[in-house]
């Protein structure tokens, strides 16, 4: 159990009420969890009269860029963010919030790291990581929810779309009854999930196809067929212009194969 809360959701409730400007960072290469919490909280803090600015490393990819609010997710300014407020999420390793977000919210303070990955090193001045939770996202309902802070539909979706992502449809182990319970009153409210779902996973470019040519192409197996293994070479991210999104979740392809154990996606 991750042992190194300080800080609990009414507090970090406290801290959003008192602050008047608010900057929201991720994880580089973000995933649909990391960009579906920050649209979320955004979408509630800007409601609540605050000033937000929502920024990653790598901005929004491609395949989020369905959902509203996404185009407020901006690649970190050169300058230094004047806030009262930064919020990290998602977020296990402050290296990983990448280096033009951390020199560009440097100056800002204090700073509350949101996460749910147990392996979170504890940065910030308020930490609340709960790793029984299967999606920051989730945690992000959790905060809206208790804090009786506003639900507008942007981060209604986002959320959805965070916890569905980060729990494969609602299917991985770390589901739990709770996460059902969260689905359900997004459901309730309004969202609609045969809509977020297709976009999710039945949208995406004709090269993510010509990857996956690429990928079966070079797929190795070993002896017992308990590893399954396969390599993207900086060759073929040229030649096809892959992005970092058009990789992802494909590993889940050779995770399936019923003898392997263990699927290993190798990039260069």
């Amino acid at each position: 159990m991750f042992d190194r809360n300080n800080s609990s959701l009414a507090d970090i409730g406290t801290l959003i009420r008192d602050a008047k400007s608010v900057v929201i960072i991720s994880h580089v290469r973000p995933d649909g969890d990391a960009i579906g919490s920050q649209i979320a909280l955004g979408a509630c803090l800007q409601e609540l009269g605050k000033l937000v600015t929502l920024i990653n490393e790598d901005g929004c990819p491609s395949n989020l860029k369905f959902l509203v609010g996404s185009d407020k997710v901006l690649m970190p300014p050169e300058r230094h963010i004047d806030a009262d407020l930064c919020i990290a999420l998602d977020t296990a390793n402050h290296e990983r919030l990448g280096a033009g977000c951390i020199e560009a919210s440097k100056l800002v303070k204090p700073v509350i790291n949101i996460d749910h990955h147990i392996t979170n090193e504890g940065y910030g001045d308020f930490v609340y990581v709960d790793p029984d939770s299967p999606a920051t996202a989730q945690i992000i309902y959790e905060l809206i929810s208790n804090e009786g802070f506003p639900f507008p539909v942007a981060s209604r979706d986002s959320l959805f779309v965070g916890i569905s992502t980060d729990t494969g449809s609602f299917r991985y182990p770390s589901t739990v009854a709770r996460t059902y319970e969260v689905g359900a009153d997004l459901l309730r409210m309004g969202a609609d999930c045969g809509a977020l779902s297709s976009a999710i996973y039945e949208s995406y470019p004709y090269r993510r196809i010509e990857l996956l040519k690429k990928l079966l192409g070079n797929l190795k197996m070993t002896s017992d067929d308990k590893v399954a293994s396969w390599c993207l070479d900086l060759q073929t991210k040229e030649e096809l212009s892959i992005k970092p999104e058009d990789s992802e979740n494909l590993s889940d392809l050779i995770r399936g194969i019923d003898s392997v154990q263990v699927a290993v996606f190798f990039e260069e």
